[in-house]
C-alpha cells in the first residue's frame, strides 16, 4: 500500500489539464479525490468514468475567486471522507498580452484566480489542517515564477506571488503541515486558449511547440504527496527536456 492510498485530496481547476490528470492519477492510486471547477459537466463526466473504474471520486462546483465556495468544497471533503490530507491549488488562467494593450480586465482576472484563488485555498484548508495536526498544500506556479518574458508580465507577477506565498506559508507552519511548490514548464493544457491578444497568441504558438503532457506534472504532484510524513518536498521545477532556442 502506497502513501497515497486513503488520502483525501482536494484539487482545484480539475476539469482539464494538470488538474484533470492529477485527479485521474491519484484516484487510480487509491486516494479519495474531490475535484473542483466551474465546468461541472466535465467534472461529472470524469467522475462517472473514474467511478466505473472503481475509484473514489467526488466533485463540487468551484470558483476559487469566491472564498465561501472554497470553504464549501473543503467542508464537503471533510464530511464525505472524514479528513483533509492535501489541497492542490491548481486553478489558473493565462490571458497574456503586452502591458501597452491595457487589457485591465484580464489582468484583474489573473490576479483574482492565480493569487486570490491560492490564498482562498490556504484560508479554507489551513484551519482544518492545524486542528487535525497534519496536511499538505501543493501550489501550482510556473517557470514564469522565475523569469519574465514579453506579454507575460502580469501572469509572471501572479506566479512570483504564488512562489512567495508558498515559501512564506512553509516557513510559518512548519512541523506537521507540508508545503510544496510545483512549477511546470510548457505543458499541454487549455491555458493558452484564453489569450485574446494576437501578438501574444502568435508568440505562444511558437513557445508551446515543445511541451510535456499534463500527466508529467501529475506524477510530480504524486511524488510530493507520497513522501514519508517527515519529508517536505519544498520546490519542484519541471520542464521539457528540449528547450526552444
Amino acid at each position: 500500500m502506497s502513501n497515497i492510498t486513503g488520502k483525501v485530496v482536494v484539487i482545484t481547476g480539475a476539469s482539464s489539464g494538470i488538474g484533470e490528470a492529477t485527479a485521474q492519477l491519484l484516484a487510480h492510486r487509491g486516494a479519495h479525490v474531490v475535484m473542483g471547477a466551474r465546468r461541472t459537466e466535465r467534472l461529472d463526466a470524469l467522475a462517472s468514468k473514474l467511478q466505473s473504474e472503481g475509484c473514489s471520486i467526488a466533485y463540487q462546483s468551484l470558483d476559487v475567486t469566491q472564498l465561501e465556495q472554497m470553504e464549501s468544497i473543503i467542508s464537503y471533503a471533510q464530511s464525505r471522507f472524514g479528513r483533509l490530507d492535501v489541497v492542490v491549488n491548481n486553478a489558473g488562467v493565462m490571458p497574456l498580452s503586452s502591458l501597452a494593450a491595457l487589457k485591465i480586465e484580464e489582468w484583474n482576472r489573473m490576479i483574482d484566480v492565480n493569487i486570490r484563488g491560492v490564498l482562498h485555498g490556504i484560508a479554507a484548508g489551513l484551519p482544518v489542517m492545524q486542528e487535525q495536526g497534519f496536511g499538505q498544500f501543493i501550489n501550482i506556479a510556473s517557470v514564469g515564477a522565475y523569469e519574465v518574458s514579453p506579454t507575460a508580465a502580469v501572469y509572471c507577477a501572479t506566479k512570483y506571488a504564488v512562489r512567495a506565498i508558498t515559501d512564506g506559508l512553509r516557513q510559518e507552519v512548519g512541523g506537521d503541515i507540508r508545503v510544496t511548490l510545483v512549477s511546470p514548464g510548457v505543458t499541454e493544457s487549455e491555458l493558452a486558449d484564453s489569450i485574446t491578444d494576437e501578438q501574444a497568441s502568435q508568440l505562444m504558438k511558437v513557445y508551446r511547440r515543445n511541451s510535456i503532457p499534463a500527466s508529467a506534472i501529475a506524477r510530480t504532484i504524486m511524488f510530493a504527496i507520497e513522501q514519508p510524513d517527515d519529508v517536505d518536498v519544498n520546490e519542484l521545477v519541471v520542464r521539457p527536456t528540449v528547450r526552444l532556442a
